[in-house]
């Protein structure tokens, strides 16, 4: 129990006065609506306020306990407890993300600033360039054509950004990774089951688009999500972790449940008839088996797998020259009224983010306005779709060459240096987690072509939080070794 004898008096009793006269003004505000929304938010401030005190107490603990519930909410997405504010809307992880801001500001005053943590951290370039992403996106305002989307995107991307910071400052060990890790596979199984019920059952949550929608189309598999597609890129990400666990943990009975967990994983990106979900699967299935061969027979796969390309390249040239002539070939006289396949639909998304990254000099439309664009500047027929489904083009589209590249560069960096990570790991935990992330990032990739938007999708931004201090950690953690092998030698 906390001796609150060793904490201010003065700093409590201040807390606990403005709670209370908070309390008391819900109870005197108008309309039943106003007083529920506002009560929603004291009872998260209480929270804040109880975590608040401990930290005083405990320090840094309560900060890892705080972001572990706020992982854990991100899970959740849109369906518990949400409340709109205007253009904007509340959910539980959001909450969490000022409580756990709130926690780490407070913490970090007592450790004489946010330098002391940033001198320990090893990816300082990766959190500059998310930095410099979000200043590039406010000054995209000044040319965009709505505003108002900006603003919204910008929003969900600081929302993004800012939980990697936060993981990134809160876990510095490998334990503490650990446990994020165990809350993925934890939170995982609890929408696979929600998942085995949209498919058995046919019942479909609100938030889902085929809520109330025809008997046919019940049996997808959303969970929490808008779209099957959206769950499905999750799926790609945990089979690997789940895959992960079952080649590294210790104990049979473990095993057996991961291997089963990675089982249905499986069995549901078949139902949600995800064919990018599928073939992300694919790839960081073939890296996985990759990570797993001696060194020879790495090499020699290499060298096979980049002779079948080229071959491939040599005897489709023909095909594949047709296909980019065709591709960067512009519409004419075509009817928004049209249908056509989906295939089509998906290149002519592609095509018109070309046309205006092109036509924006290679600076992008704006935070947001791609698909602003898209319904009302159209180039080319999309049967009135206006996201582009495929993340890098949304990024690119949006902001322009040098963050489409930037991104590309950073998660490029990441998997690279995860990878030479891994060739130096013998420990089973830490090999563990570096196979899930590397694998998982092939598969992200790849499925992220198919959800419609990736920006609304937060559980990219915390597998992207856990991939960044991994290697923040991992490197950190090697780097003390080398410092004390060299001393020990001296």
């Amino acid at each position: 129990m906390i001796n609150l004898k060793n904490l201010p008096t003065g700093e409590i009793t201040g807390i606990f006065a403005v709670l209370l006269a908070g309390l008391v003004g819900i109870c005197l505000s108008g309309s039943a609506p106003i007083q529920l929304f506002f009560l929603f938010c004291w009872i998260w401030a209480l929270i804040a306020a109880c975590l608040l005190i401990k930290v005083l107490h405990l320090g840094g603990q309560v900060l890892a306990g705080a972001m572990y519930l706020f992982i854990a909410t991100t899970f959740l997405n849109q369906s518990p407890l949400s409340l709109s504010v205007g253009v904007f809307s509340l959910f539980i992880y959001r909450l969490m993300l000022i409580v756990s801001l709130v926690i780490l500001l407070v913490q970090a005053t007592g450790r004489k600033g946010l330098y002391d943590i940033w001198k320990q951290i090893n990816v300082k370039g990766v959190l500059l360039f998310l930095i410099f992403w979000m200043v590039y996106g406010g000054v995209s305002l000044l040319w965009v054509q709505s505003v108002t989307d900006g603003i919204k995107y910008l929003f969900l991307l600081g929302i993004g950004i800012l939980f990697i910071f936060l993981a990134v400052f809160s876990f510095t060990k490998v334990r503490q990774l650990t446990v994020f890790y165990g809350i993925w596979l934890v939170m995982t199984a609890i929408l696979i089951v929600i998942g085995l019920v949209n498919h058995f059952a046919k019942i479909q949550l609100p938030t889902s688009t085929l809520y109330g929608g025809p008997a046919y189309k019940l049996g997808f598999p959303t969970a929490v999500f808008t779209n099957q597609n959206d769950f499905a890129t999750l799926l790609s990400i945990s089979f690997f972790f789940y895959l992960s666990c079952a080649k590294n943990v210790w104990g049979s009975g473990y095993k057996v449940v991961a291997w089963m967990m990675a089982a249905l994983c499986l069995y549901l990106i078949f139902l949600t008839q995800s064919r990018a979900g599928l073939l992300g699967i694919a790839a960081g299935l073939a890296f996985f088996v990759f990570l797993i061969f001696p060194d020879r027979a790495k090499k020699f796969s290499l060298v096979a797998a980049a002779l079948a390309v080229l071959g491939g390249a040599i005897l489709f040239s023909g095909s594949i020259a047709a296909k980019l002539s065709g591709f960067f070939s512009e519409e004419t006289g075509f009817s928004v009224n049209d249908v056509t396949s989906s295939n089509v639909v998906r290149t002519h998304l592609l095509q018109s983010a070309v046309h205006y990254i092109a036509n924006s000099y290679g600076f992008g439309v704006g935070a947001g306005n791609l698909s602003y664009y898209l319904e009302f500047k159209p180039v080319f027929n999309t049967d009135r779709i206006y996201e582009v489904h495929n993340w890098l083009m949304e990024i690119t589209g949006n902001f322009g060459l040098l963050i489409g590249a930037g991104y590309l560069a950073m998660y490029a960096a990441l998997f690279f240096s995860l990878y030479r990570l891994h060739r130096k790991l013998i420990e089973k935990e830490r090999r563990m987690l570096v196979e899930a992330a590397l694998s998982g990032q092939l598969a992200f990739l790849i499925s992220s072509i198919s959800p419609s938007s990736v920006s609304n999708l937060y559980f990219h931004w915390v597998f992207l939080g856990f991939v960044i201090t991994l290697v923040s950690v991992l490197q950190e953690e090697w780097r003390m070794n080398e410092t004390n092998i060299g001393g020990a030698k001296r």
